[in-house]
């Protein structure tokens, strides 16, 4: 391994495109600390003491945005916007046939398609800002029967103008970071919009393992056993990650030259967690609005049943049965949201055409229809027990909460939250495919890889 870093900086193009990449993740690290303007950083200071400010919708979209929303950042949204209007995309191709004969038509169609993936991003900035503008105000100002929770966040010389300030300062950031993460895919060493929401949680980390030691007592005991079972849910996401099933391909002969050559055989690699990190998001995403939304107007005195409501929506509920449905819940939706996604990346019907056109077929299935379902039933297949597993992923930070008995909100538990489920499995798949990116372009120059002997493969 140490050998693979050193022939890294020996080879002049490689160690200035992972220079370049370095000094990319930095700016935008030191982009998380610069405040919109009118916002007090002093105020944002004391904000990240709260623990409570990190709850709920609010603390999910923290993370992705690398502790810059609750830092009222330029960069606040992150780069979400960019991946939600990408997901966007991706449903609309699937309905409106224009869009689907435009990515066949190579790299121009690509390129358009990507024209109006920013387009839609810019569109979600303008939304999205305007939560993060009420956020603001309501802790700056307070509402209705509530209170100001951190009064002069917003500077009273701005107050007028704060909302378009905010709006252009946050939209313009985000579309910052969308061309940081294009111009570290083409100048550095790739996957640049998956290395700034790597960096992203990755810089919250130092805060976590702060916080932890400020504010738990801190027990011996503890620290070995959340470090065993982190190593655990790493080797677990890792076997997830790359686990494939391979479904052996055979091809007619081909005439080369005066002979008739048998072409070799080949497979289709189906992942096991083909929808990655989808379902957990979506899954998260549906459990967490209703729960924003409750939380909001239980504050007002109105019908009492809205805090046992909230109750079910609690895992962390004091009633078993409260945290059990909230458990049931949130695993239906995963498996649910795992066949979908899927269901939309995936189209047997044109594989299997593919497949006939070509001269392909699977061994003992016929081509056509017979080879559409077998794909079907294969996928199917593998899906279930890769979303179980997935689910199983995401609970798990909530187990080693109660288990260790940690606050939700302490640094122990932002530190099981930054390494289960979501995402730990964004920072190993994105650490995966950077390795194998590196590991590559070291073997086309003659250079032993990372994994000198077995290189980094999925699981058959």
């Amino acid at each position: 391994m140490l050998t693979s870093i050193a022939n890294i900086f020996k080879i002049p193009e490689l160690r200035n495109k992972v220079f370049f990449t370095l000094g990319m993740l930095l700016l935008f690290r030191l982009g998380t600390h610069v405040t919109i303007p009118g916002i007090d950083p002093k105020v944002v200071s004391a904000i990240a003491l709260d623990a409570n400010a990190s709850e709920g919708l609010v603390g999910m979209f923290d993370m992705f945005a690398g502790g810059a929303l609750l830092n009222f950042s330029i960069f606040a949204l992150g780069i979400m916007p960019y991946i939600s209007s990408s997901i966007i995309m991706q449903l609309v191709m699937v309905l409106v046939p224009a869009l689907q004969k435009l990515q066949k038509e190579g790299e121009e169609g690509r390129k358009k398609i990507s024209q109006y993936t920013k387009y839609g991003t810019i569109l979600l900035c303008g939304v999205q800002s305007l939560a993060v503008i009420r956020l603001a105000q309501r802790w700056s100002y307070g509402a209705d029967n509530s209170p100001a929770l951190h009064p002069g966040l917003i500077h009273s010389s701005v107050e007028s103008w704060f909302f378009f300030i905010a709006l252009l300062s946050i939209t313009t950031g985000t579309v910052l970071l969308i061309w940081l993460g294009e111009q570290i895919t083409e100048r550095g060493i790739g996957n640049g919009i998956s290395l700034l929401i790597f960096a992203g949680i990755v810089g919250r980390l130092p805060a976590s393992v702060a916080q932890l030691f400020r504010e738990n007592f801190v027990d011996g005991l503890n620290i070995i056993i959340l470090l065993l079972l982190f190593i655990l849910l790493i080797a677990l996401t890792v076997l997830l990650t790359q686990g494939v099933r391979k479904v052996p391909l055979q091809y007619g002969k081909q005439m080369v030259g005066r002979k008739m050559v048998q072409a070799k055989s080949q497979s289709i690699p189906f992942k096991v967690n083909g929808a990655s990190v989808m379902p957990i998001i979506f899954a998260s995403s549906l459990l967490l609005f209703p729960q924003t939304i409750i939380q909001q107007i239980s504050e007002l005195p109105n019908w009492a049943g809205w805090v046992l409501l909230l109750d079910y929506l609690n895992p962390f509920s004091q009633t078993w049965y409260h945290a059990a449905f909230y458990f049931f819940v949130y695993i239906a939706l995963i498996v649910f949201f795992a066949y979908f996604y899927t269901a939309i990346q995936f189209n047997p019907g044109e594989l299997a055409e593919n497949l006939r056109k070509y001269n392909g077929f699977i061994p003992g299935i016929r081509p056509g229809s017979h080879t559409k379902e077998y794909i079907e039933k294969v996928l199917n297949r593998i899906t279930l027990p890769g979303a179980v597993f997935l689910a199983g992923l995401a609970l798990a930070p909530y187990i080693i909460i109660r288990f260790l008995n940690l606050g939700t909100n302490s640094g122990g538990g932002s530190l099981v939250y930054t390494f289960g489920g979501t995402s730990l499995l964004i920072m190993v798949g994105v650490a995966l495919e950077t390795l194998k990116q590196l590991e590559s372009q070291l073997l086309m120059r003659n250079y032993d890889g990372f994994l000198k002997k077995t290189k980094i493969k999925g699981r058959s």
